[in-house]
This record gives structure tokens, C-alpha cells and sequence, in this order.
């Protein structure tokens, strides 16, 4: 068949009744993957990994091998947490080496732009950083954007440099034991400045705090909002405050909301650490001031190391988390008793109809738990 038969066949509209009309065939679409990732993907997805493999690539660097133990430590799949916990623990002698840094700030103060800022210089002075986001879920999908790579382009491509967003969903306490045992992986994998992002200013702070060593408060001037939009405890646990895009017509704004923290900042008490609380300011798009920050994290290690309060603050916050994930297998445990299960929407009925009160209902409910428990022993 000639090519012009070929050519009708695929458009009739090249037959020759149709008078000066002609369509080209056009080319064959390329693949929607690359076939070189989606072979990788496939030889991945083959392999499975022990725990020594796990183990032997985290402390290689390996990031695919990192990412995905960071994904068994997510999951609530039971075998999974199983060897999750396995690979912590093998990890855990080689963590520990990294100054860990807590980061939050309103929503709109820059927090993505500035970390992007930060991690480049970072990694211009030869680091290695590693960005833990706790990325917000939605309520009702539990979906997550996870779009912290996509905000930080330059540093996601940084070979110094690993990015990992977390979706929030699930209980808080959850969420940040899981951040945290992602951060010790992370220290294994040989990342020697580990920065994690909370969702924003709430609760979510008192988690972050309890496993970080240095908390760094992301603000902005002229958002009306420089001293009664604070909470005083977020201001009391910040060891840094930053006015970020103090840049253009906005610097002496910024200049301006740095004294007032100052000043507010003396009516505290003093830290437990010692250190006295800076407020600077930085330009996050103009990459001003960033050096200086820093600088002050590099200050309050050697000041914290020097009077014995770093080590001390990193052993009660491993003390912490042991009693907290107790709080939450207890928790867990008791949600996941199908007895329990099973008794809780009689229970709701009779709270609901006012045939029982809350705190009656949740001591039967304790005590049918504590029974089952005792009556299989």
C-alpha cells in the first residue's frame, strides 16, 4: 500500500473528494516515564531489602535505600514498623552526630523560601543538610500536597542536600515520633545539620522543640501582627528570632519589629541553657542575613556545649520520647481491642441520649480494657 493509501486510510479527510485538505500523521507520542526510571522503578519494586541491607545503604548515603526505611517507619502496617524499629536500632550507635534545628513561623512568613536560603549556604560551607517538612494534611481527604521539593527547587537538586515531606495526618504525637526517628536514619546517612519545618504556629511547636537543640522563629514586619500574634510560649522556646524579607521598602519595618521582640524578650526569664535569645534580621530572596543566623546557631552550640546543657537537653528529650511512645501504644492498643471497638457506639449512644456522662463512660470503657487484658493473663 503506497503512502498516500496510508494516509486515507488514517484520514479520511485526505481522501481526494475533500479538495484542499490535507492531515499530516504527525509523529508517535513519547513515553509518559522516562524508560530509564521506570526500569529502575521496576528493579526496585522486585527487590526486597533485610535489614542489614537497609542498614548497610543508610550508612553508605544511599538516598532511595534512606527514603525508603523512612517510608517503613511512616507506614502503620504492622510488619513494617517491625523492621522499621529493627533498622532504627542498628542505626541509632552511628546518630547523634548532627546539630538539629527546629524551624516554624506564621503561614506567609517565608518559612520554604528561607529554608532553601539557609540549606544553600549550609551547603556552601561544605555541609551536609538534610529537611524534614511535616506537611499539612487536609481533614477531610487526609490527602497531602507535599510540595516542599517543588517550593525549594534549587536546593532539591542539591547533591548535599535531602529533602523528605511528611504528610501530618494522623495524631500529632505520632506524627512527631515518626520525625523523629526519621532524624536519627538521617544522622546515620552521614547528614551533619538536620532541619525540621512544623506546620505552622500551634502545637505542633512542643513536639518539634522536644527534639531539636536549637528553635529557630521565622517572622515578618508589617503584618500587624509583630507582638500580639505571638503566643508567649512559641517566643519563650525560640532561641532565634528572625524578621525574614526585610528586603526593599520593607527593611526599616523589619528594623522596627526587631527592637520590639528585643525588648520583649527581656521581660522573660532566663533559659535554662543560658543563652540569650537573639532577634535578626534576613532577606530569604535576597539571600541577605543569612550568614549571621548561622553564625548564632554555630554560637549557641558552643555555648550550650561548653556548660554541659547540650548533652543534658538531648538526654531528657530521649527520656521524653519513651514515655510518649508509651502514651501512644497505650493509646493505639486500646483503640485497636475489637472489644473496645465494639462496645464504644452503645457507649456514644448513651452519652449522647444523657443516659450516662463522658467521664463515666470513659472509666467503664477503661475498666473493660484493663479486665480483658487481665483476664487473659
Amino acid at each position: 500500500m503506497s503512502d498516500t493509501n496510508n494516509k486515507n486510510k488514517d484520514h479520511i479527510e485526505n481522501d481526494p473528494s475533500y479538495k484542499g485538505l490535507q492531515v499530516n500523521s504527525g509523529i508517535s507520542q513519547p513515553p509518559s516515564i522516562n524508560p530509564r526510571i521506570a526500569e529502575r522503578l521496576k528493579k526496585n519494586k522486585r527487590k526486597k531489602y533485610t535489614v542489614d541491607d537497609y542498614v548497610k545503604g543508610i550508612l553508605d548515603g544511599d538516598r532511595g535505600i534512606l527514603s525508603q526505611a523512612i517510608t517503613l517507619i511512616e507506614s502503620s502496617k504492622f510488619e513494617h514498623q517491625k523492621v522499621a524499629q529493627e533498622i532504627i536500632e542498628k542505626c541509632l550507635p552511628y546518630s547523634g552526630k548532627s546539630v538539629r534545628i527546629g524551624i516554624t513561623g506564621v503561614p506567609g512568613a517565608g518559612k520554604s523560601t528561607f529554608i532553601e536560603a539557609f540549606g544553600k549556604h549550609v551547603t556552601g560551607q561544605g555541609g551536609k543538610l538534610a529537611v524534614l517538612a511535616i506537611d499539612p494534611s487536609s481533614e477531610r481527604s487526609k490527602g497531602s500536597i507535599l510540595g516542599d521539593k517543588t517550593r525549594m527547587e534549587e536546593l532539591s537538586v542539591d547533591l548535599n542536600a535531602y529533602i523528605r515531606p511528611s504528610p501530618s495526618a494522623g495524631s500529632l504525637g505520632g506524627v512527631a515520633r515518626k520525625t523523629r526517628e526519621s532524624l536519627i536514619l538521617c544522622e546515620a546517612a552521614g547528614f551533619d545539620t538536620i532541619l525540621i519545618e512544623t506546620v505552622g504556629v500551634g502545637q505542633s511547636e512542643t513536639a518539634v522543640h522536644s527534639m531539636v537543640d536549637f528553635f529557630l522563629l521565622i517572622k515578618i514586619a508589617g503584618a500587624g501582627d509583630e507582638l500580639q500574634g505571638i503566643k508567649r510560649g512559641i517566643m519563650e522556646m525560640a532561641d532565634l528570632i528572625t524578621i525574614n524579607k526585610a528586603d526593599g521598602n520593607n527593611i526599616h519595618k523589619a528594623q522596627l519589629a526587631r527592637v520590639q521582640f528585643e525588648n520583649a524578650l527581656h521581660l522573660f526569664p532566663q533559659s535554662p541553657s543560658g543563652w540569650s535569645p537573639k532577634v535578626l534580621t534576613c532577606s530569604a530572596i535576597e539571600k541577605t542575613g543569612i550568614d549571621e543566623i548561622w553564625n548564632a546557631i554555630l554560637e549557641y552550640c558552643s555555648h550550650t556545649q561548653q556548660n554541659a546543657y547540650f548533652e543534658q537537653r538531648r538526654s531528657e528529650q530521649a527520656k521524653y520520647w519513651m514515655y510518649e511512645t508509651i502514651n501512644e501504644q497505650l493509646k493505639d492498643g486500646f483503640y485497636q481491642k475489637q472489644s473496645i471497638k465494639d462496645q464504644i457506639p452503645d457507649f456514644e449512644n448513651k452519652v449522647l441520649n444523657d443516659e450516662m456522662s463522658s467521664f463515666v463512660a470513659a472509666f467503664k470503657l477503661l475498666e473493660a480494657y484493663f479486665q480483658d487484658i487481665k483476664n487473659k493473663e
